[in-house]
């Protein structure tokens, strides 16, 4: 049974929403898991990995941060710059951004600062994105 209602959202619209049993998201202070009727809250979040559990399965998504707010209204809004769902994650695609990024970063003196900041951030995202799909792989693909 779903008791929660999650949304998650970046400057695009509603990247998704559902109804949920748990959240769990990388909050500043650590690891942050939401169950039904959890007290009001509000936290910055990190870059990191979202576990929402519905059914009985976890949907996995990779966040750039943000912020989340639980409403006594058993709503969890979750506001980021970027998600992407586990299953939607080209991962051949996020190992060449990150290949580029890397490339790019090993020229700091011949690229401009704001070039540089955003290498950085691209490297970052294409690390969480591997990490997210490869989490997501172990987890529906467990070793026996």
């Amino acid at each position: 049974m779903n008791n929660l209602i999650v949304k998650i959202v970046t400057p695009e619209g509603i990247s998704f929403e559902s109804g949920a049993q748990s959240v769990v998201a990388p909050a500043v202070e650590g690891t942050v898991g939401i169950l039904p009727h959890h007290i009001p809250f509000f936290t910055k979040l990190e870059h990191g990995e979202v576990k929402i559990k519905i059914e009985q399965k976890f949907r996995h998504f990779a966040i750039t941060g943000g912020f989340m707010d639980v409403s006594p209204k058993n709503e969890v809004t979750i506001l980021t710059d970027s998600c992407s769902r586990s299953d939607e994650i080209d991962q051949k695609a996020a190992l060449k951004a990150k290949e580029e990024a890397e490339k790019l970063l090993k020229e700091r003196s011949k690229i401009s600062e704001a070039d540089f900041i955003k290498a950085e951030s691209s490297l970052r995202k294409a690390i969480l994105e591997l990490k997210v799909a490869t989490s997501r792989h172990q987890a529906t693909n467990p070793v026996k």
